[in-house]
């Protein structure tokens, strides 16, 4: 076993992990918000990505933003519908409710897009590089580098900017910050809105290392609970360090023993740090 590669490999798997789980991060530590839909937005994502390069001709480079251009107007029509039950707290009917949405989704893209398996071609997936016996490819470095980015200027937002106090103020006590002039119903939106379109950027970039299904985001929407549960909700650093040490936990165990059992690995793994760590391994 080439361990030096599979260090790589994990690394690479683990930024795409914490880039799906970016969003959904941020609206559980702002909005207290659990999108059971997230997995599906993530497919939704990749789908319209490879609709816009294979029906329309559009560039990959152009394809990838439309598309989180796309789901973020979609986030706005969601979270309208539901903003109701949103400002109420309501975390059980919340919880149904995207957990229909979902299933609609999903059976909508397998009635537009076909059950057969797609695949997004981006250009930078055919393209590698090699160092020694280390090999990856430009959408693997690409994938590494949008993660660090966007957590460096998520963290950014909501620790130095006057935004993100208001986040803050919006996630500690949602009526004292109604009283203090904040808008919490546009926080609700906008928090609702980033997720989407940070899961639809997620999709471009990570959707390209492997074939597109209806029935993607299952699995991704496991991961991401166990990636944001790991970190800490709300933690934006614990996230990615849950996100990059699961990458290597999963690849180096289906290197070492089978990929077949890497989710219950990952499912146990989280099992063991919550009984050690019940706020996650970036809780103070």
């Amino acid at each position: 076993m080439n361990l030096a590669q599979q260090i790589v490999d994990g690394l690479v798997l683990g930024s795409g992990y914490a880039l799906i789980a970016i969003g959904w991060s941020v609206l559980l530590a702002t909005a207290r918000q659990a999108n059971l839909a997230h997995g599906q937005l993530y497919m939704l994502g990749a789908f319209l990505a490879w609709a816009a390069m294979e029906r329309y001709g559009i560039d990959y480079a152009v394809a990838v933003p439309l598309a989180v251009l796309a789901l973020g107007l979609i986030g706005v029509l969601l979270q309208g519908a539901m903003l109701p039950l949103v400002t109420r707290q309501n975390l059980t009917d919340l919880m149904i409710v995207t957990l229909a949405i979902g299933y609609v989704l999903r059976g909508g893209a397998a009635r537009v897009f076909g059950d057969e398996p797609r695949r997004l071609a981006s250009p930078l997936q055919a393209e590698s590089l090699r160092f020694g016996e280390v090999a990856f490819t430009l959408q693997d470095a690409v994938i590494l580098a949008a993660t660090l980015l966007l957590f460096g200027l998520v963290w950014l937002v909501l620790n130095r900017t006057r935004l993100g106090s208001r986040l803050r103020s919006v996630a500690e006590d949602p009526g004292l910050a109604r009283l203090c002039g904040i808008s919490v119903a546009r926080v609700y939106v906008g928090v609702f809105v980033f997720e989407c379109a940070a899961v639809a950027l997620a999709a471009g970039l990570v959707a390209p290392r492997g074939p597109i299904l209806a029935g993607l985001g299952v699995d991704e929407v496991v991961l991401t609970f166990v990636v944001v549960v790991l970190g800490g909700i709300g933690s934006v650093g614990g996230c990615l360090l849950a996100g990059l040490g699961l990458g290597l936990f999963t690849q180096l165990f289906g290197a070492l023993v089978s990929p077949a059992y890497t989710m219950a690995a990952a499912l146990l793994l989280l099992l063991f740090v919550l009984a050690v760590r019940p706020r996650g391994l970036a809780a103070r």
